[in-house]
């Protein structure tokens, strides 16, 4: 058998256990990612009653940024634990330990994947204008697996060496979800303060991921440097 199809054996095993003896199984999927988007649609539309932030239709661009953050966040933690979890398996089972580290990542894509169609939904509902931008969705989507590849493989040895790492990665990844322009928009960054946001990739990500339904004429430098740095 070959690598892929470890690979791919793996993903499936994830998602299996991930789900089983679950009643709402894969719509668990969706309901986490829009659970989120309601709740911040909700304080900033009717709570803090501020219609310039973002985007609008603002549940659209909060869902755009969190499903894509959802993904991020689920497997950078998965990722970085999967040698500690798995490490009766890891050894033995005569498999490279690097694809150990990527299922976790495959299986968060898958589900980000499954969650798309809520996506399509909330668009019809809005009424959102659509362009041929959607097309960056693929290329934000490969960008997106090769930054987690790239992080994944290098905390999951750490956290074998320190299982302090995956504390302190809560702490980071809660920070880095504020500082990630998911419930605001790059225009609503200070000038200043752009070149410093475009050094951290997940912008130029999901600036692609939201390219299709707003146009933005900073749209190029965040990809760029997403491209780059993953």
């Amino acid at each position: 058998m070959g690598k892929f199809g470890a690979f791919r054996i793996l993903v499936y095993r994830d998602l299996q256990i991930r789900y089983a003896g679950t009643w709402l199984g894969y719509l668990w999927t969706l309901l986490d990612p829009l659970a989120m988007s309601v709740i911040y649609w909700f304080v900033f539309s009717y709570i803090v009653g501020s219609n310039s932030i973002g985007e609008q239709p603002y549940i659209l661009f909060l869902l755009t940024g969190i499903l894509s953050w959802t993904w991020f966040n689920g497997a950078v933690t998965d990722s970085a634990r999967s040698l500690v979890v798995e490490s009766k398996m890891v050894r033995s089972i005569a498999i490279p330990r690097f694809l150990w580290v990527i299922k976790s990542i495959g299986a968060k894509g898958v589900e980000f994947v499954f969650a798309l169609p809520i996506l399509v939904l909330i668009s019809i509902i809005a009424k959102a204008e659509v362009s041929m931008q959607l097309l960056f969705i693929p290329l934000a989507f490969v960008v997106q697996f090769l930054l987690l590849t790239g992080i994944g493989l290098i905390l999951a040895p750490l956290t074998v060496l320190a299982r302090d790492t995956t504390n302190l990665l809560r702490i980071l990844l809660r920070m880095t979800f504020y500082l990630t322009p998911i419930i605001y928009g790059i225009s609503d960054i200070p000038a200043q303060f752009h070149t410093i946001a475009y050094l951290n990739p997940m912008t130029g990500i999901i600036s692609m991921y939201r390219a299709g339904f707003w146009n933005d004429s900073n749209l190029i430098t965040p990809i760029v440097f997403s491209i780059i740095i993953s």
